[in-house]
């Protein structure tokens, strides 16, 4: 089974420029990404006491 995806494909696709198509695993990719900065930014926010993930930690 997938997992879910925690990014929005139709908000994606607006960010988009005209003329500029995304391939599903594109999707994919991103949700990775976005997965891995959301961990990193954890680690820092506990590494520096805090409970309460700020733009910082970005």
């Amino acid at each position: 089974m997938a997992r879910e995806r925690i990014i929005v494909e139709s908000k994606v696709r607006e960010m988009l420029p005209p003329g500029i198509r995304l391939a599903s695993d594109a999707l994919d990719g991103l949700d990775a990404v976005v997965r891995e900065i959301i961990q990193k930014a954890v680690k820092r926010c506990q590494a520096n006491g805090r409970k309460t993930i700020m733009k910082e930690d970005f």
